[in-house]
């Protein structure tokens, strides 16, 4: 019976534990970190300050610890983190351009790859405890982070006099290989949620849903995925039946996995138009 009452006693304080982790780390769901919109530009575009949209995994550093968007605690070895400040920030774990599964294999991992973690650099691009305006938090922590950890960087941000300048930067950007442009409003503050002073640009939106079935492939996919029927947060249901590597058809996403695609605006129906998979989402599941 005390046996039996420890191990009762041990899940009730990781399910406590586990919930102000989710907390502190600033979850989706709990709306404790900022989010981008797909929102419209508003004023003059030398309200922004521009960089580029890294096709990482987003971290969120509490002072102690790293963690994902969703709150799930992301192990590294003891010195990548060992000169990190004592004070939240906000980032990207980043590889460079075209790296994203690297970088999410080694977040998924329980035990980490030392060798791995040295080509990872945590982009910070927001501090959420400051009462800065965005354009002056920026100014500030640039030269505060300056140098103290060669595995911290402040993602660089720049102005551009008008929009054929910003159109231009948003090519060059895609034609290298990234994803777009982030815009933030230099008087923003840090807002939990979504915030319309945060702008994400590129070429094709993307959005998130759940996978809830497997299509069957036809010809040249006979016997492998055809399509993925997924939900949106909405409950809009459709197909994703493109973007698939031939070992993604192999091996699929799974039942109830979250996905990220990427579309071009919408139908009459409300569904997303040339849905195309990008990637399943970075969450609770983990390997060896």
């Amino acid at each position: 019976m005390k046996t039996l009452n420890r191990k009762w006693g041990e899940l009730v304080l990781f399910l406590l534990l586990f919930m102000s982790l989710s907390s502190v780390a600033g979850g989706e769901d709990a709306k404790l970190i900022q989010l981008a919109t797909d929102a419209e530009i508003e004023g003059e575009i030398t309200q922004y300050l521009i960089s580029e949209k890294l096709d990482g995994v987003r971290g969120f550093w509490d002072g102690e610890q790293l963690y994902t968007r969703s709150g799930l605690r992301i192990v590294t070895p003891a010195w990548f983190t060992h000169s990190f400040p004592t004070y939240p920030l906000d980032g990207e774990l980043w590889m460079g351009r075209g790296t994203f599964e690297q970088v999410s294999g080694l977040v998924r991992r329980k035990t980490p790859l030392e060798s791995e973690w040295k080509k990872v650099t945590f982009m910070v691009f927001d501090f959420p405890e400051s009462k800065l305006s965005f354009g002056q938090r920026y100014q500030y922590y640039v030269k505060a982070l300056a140098d103290i950890s060669p595995y911290l960087s402040v993602i660089e941000q720049t102005q551009v006099p008008n929009v054929e300048q910003l159109n231009a930067k948003l090519a060059l950007v895609v034609n290298g290989g990234g994803e777009g442009l982030m815009l933030h409003k230099q008087d923003a503050l840090y807002v939990a949620g979504r915030n319309r002073d945060l702008i994400k640009l590129k070429p094709f939106y993307d959005a998130e849903a759940t996978v809830i079935a497997h299509l069957p492939g036809k010809g040249q996919f006979s016997g492998l995925l055809g399509a993925l029927l997924v939900e949106t947060p909405e409950g809009v249901r459709f197909k994703i039946g493109t973007g698939f590597s031939l070992e993604e058809r192999r091996q699929p996403p799974k039942l109830g996995d979250i996905i990220t695609y990427k579309y071009l605006g919408f139908t009459q129906k409300g569904t997303p138009r040339f849905a195309s998979f990008l990637r399943v989402r970075v969450n609770s599941k983990v390997t060896q």
